[in-house]
This record gives C-alpha cells, structure tokens and sequence, in this order.
C-alpha cells in the first residue's frame, strides 16, 4: 500500500479474504514432526508460511528441504521465517508470471522419483482445502508422491458499514480496482460492475474479473513496476 502511495496514488484498501488459523492444528504440528522425511516443501503463499511456522513445534527439527515459492512475496515470507536464502527455490525476478508454472521451470529438475513433497495450503471456509493441483499432477508423473497440509483458513471478510458505502463508491466512481487473486473476486458484493475498471496480475484473475462484469480489465505482471504502469495506463 505504502509502495503505491509513494508514487503518488491515492489508495484505499478493501480486504477481500479474511485469513484465519488451521482448522486441524494438530496436523501442521505432525507435518513438522515428518518434515526431515520430505525432499520439498513447496508453500502456495505468505500466508501459508506466515501461519506454518507459526504451528512449528518446539522438537521440530530443523527445515533442510528445499522451500519452493510460486513468487517473491512466499520467498520473503520464508525468509522473515528463517529459512536460509541457499534452500529457497522461486521464479525468476523477471518471470512473465509468479505461479504455479513459473516455479515448476525452476524446481522440476530437483524432483526424482521415491521422493516426497508437502504443499503447504489454505482451506476454504469449511476447512477443506482447496486450489490447483496442477503442480501436483506434475510432481506425480516425474515419480514423486505429494502430500498436503492445511496451514490456514481463508473466509470471505466482514466489512463494516464504511467499508461497505466505500466499496459501493468505488464500483461507480471511476475508482481503479487492483485484484491478486481470483478467489477474493468471489467475495466481492454482489454490485452492478459494469462501470468499475480492474488491474489483474493474472490472466486467471483477469477472466474472473471480466466474469463478474468489470466494465474494463487490465492485465499486469505481478510486480509493482509493472502494476503501476498499468494503473498508469487505465487511470
């Protein structure tokens, strides 16, 4: 938000998604007590390193996996979490997209068959967990079995009365909607969007976006530079 105010736009946020703990805390806290028998842990977002660590048993043994990361925001994440920078595998800084795909280009040569590899995701409001198993599909077919833990809840927000009339503002006033995740699209209010324009930093995001009815849609690298060029672009 910061970084956007300092180049000068005028910004005002709206969560979309609200994060809460694990459902089964008892199953993150295993999920650490196994983790020396995994070759990779790969972590679908900040959160789901944020609130993994959080869970991290005393008798934990040390993380020597490799920390797969779809993007630069998990690899901070990890990071801050104190995983050294050597173990930490993420696309490219200049990658066309940070995803699935991307860090699949980096880490695909790492895996070999007989090996493990824990995602490490979000869950849905009823606790099941949810996301693409396209990483998977591809970590499966060179031989490797994956498993998956659930570090975290995602649920739609609870918005307050202003954070109600700001988002029916915004939806007619010309206002520029950055959206990062197709899910919180979902969340939206149900609000005629014929009039409202929209930045997505991914061609998924950028479909769900047009599905709901923005009047315009920009897509964007997921990178500031590039986010605020399109911003730029569509203001």
């Amino acid at each position: 938000m910061r970084d956007f105010q300092d180049r000068g736009f005028e910004v005002l946020a709206l969560p979309l998604i609200e994060i809460g703990p694990a459902p089964d805390i008892a199953a993150v806290r295993a999920a650490w007590r196994g983790i020396a028998g995994f070759a990779a842990l790969m972590f679908v977002s900040g959160n789901a390193v944020t609130q993994f660590f959080a869970q991290r048993p005393v008798d934990a043994a040390e993380l020597t996996a490799r920390a797969w990361a779809p993007g630069p925001a998990t690899a901070q994440a990890l990071l801050a979490a104190g995983v050294p920078f050597a173990l930490i595998d993420a696309p490219d800084g200049d990658a066309p997209q940070f995803d699935s795909e991307a860090l699949w280009q980096r880490v695909a040569v790492q895996v070999a068959a007989g090996q493990r590899v824990l995602i490490v995701r979000g869950a849905g409001g009823d606790g099941q967990g949810a996301g693409r198993d396209w990483l998977a599909a591809q970590i499966q077919a060179a031989g490797a079995s994956v498993e998956y833990v659930v570090a975290y809840v995602r649920s739609p927000p609870l918005w307050s009365a202003a954070q109600s009339a700001d988002a029916q503002r915004a939806a007619a006033d010309g206002s520029v909607w950055l959206l990062s995740s197709s899910e919180s699209i979902a969340n939206l209010p149900r609000l005629d969007w014929s009039a409202a324009r929209a930045v997505a930093t991914h061609p998924r995001i950028a479909r769900a976006a047009r599905q709901a009815g923005f009047g315009v849609v920009c897509e964007s690298r997921p990178a500031l530079a590039a986010v605020a060029a399109a911003l730029e672009s569509i203001g």
